[in-house]
């Protein structure tokens, strides 16, 4: 044995503005193309967009549109906890997913979806999409936002608030889905969380 200090490793390098810039948008399209693999086939999905996709089916509003005003009402919980600079990366992360959603219909056709490929892709990709979008410090608003702010003020678990979420809006849709896209859906939803789970650790990423 010697007593040489055993070197630390390097920190890594913060991200630069082209980083993160290829990282948004890298998220945004991905999260934009589940949604409409997922709107495609007649599906949903958990949080905010499950929402927005639902609304979307039961009026025929475009699901892009209907994600853009549902969530403007989040932002203020985004920049109270996180503040000015994620707030910026998060607009501008919904405004690009919400264009590309909108172009996607008239770009991509699909001649055969069945329901539970379309849930196992859009998992898929969905959660790559917000992995990137995690690992450069940005979101796509919504539901996480408010649950982070009620478990700073509250301590109620922010889990249980979007489970609790997740729970009612997957309740409501046996009213306005057949049971089994509903029960696709929720195949796909465990997917997303899945990825998520196995490969999102804050301390993984760069600042």
């Amino acid at each position: 044995m010697t007593n040489a200090a055993i070197p630390r490793p390097t920190p890594p390098h913060p991200h630069s503005r082209a980083e993160d810039a290829q990282g948004i948008a890298f998220g945004a399209v991905m999260s934009a193309f589940g949604a409409f693999l997922l709107g495609s086939a007649g599906l949903i999905t958990g949080q905010l967009a499950g929402l927005s996709l639902l609304i979307a089916q039961a009026t025929g509003f475009g699901f892009g549109p209907v994600y853009l005003v549902l969530s403007l009402p989040f932002y203020g919980f985004g920049y109270r906890r996180f503040g000015a600079g994620f707030l910026r990366r998060t607009i501008a992360a919904v405004l690009l997913m919400v264009g590309v959603s909108m172009a996607l219909p008239s770009l991509v056709g699909f001649r055969a979806l069945h329901p539970g490929a379309a849930a196992v892709l859009a998992g898929a990709i969905s959660g790559a999409g917000l992995l990137a979008l995690f690992r450069h410090r940005t979101s796509l608003g919504g539901i996480g936002s408010v649950a982070m702010d009620l478990q700073d003020r509250l301590g109620i678990k922010a889990g249980w608030v979007q489970m609790g979420f997740d729970t009612v809006l997957f309740a409501g849709a046996f009213l306005v889905l057949p049971w089994q896209r509903v029960l696709w859906s929720a195949l796909g939803a465990a997917v997303l969380n899945l990825v998520i789970a196995i490969n999102h650790r804050g301390d993984r990423y760069i600042a």
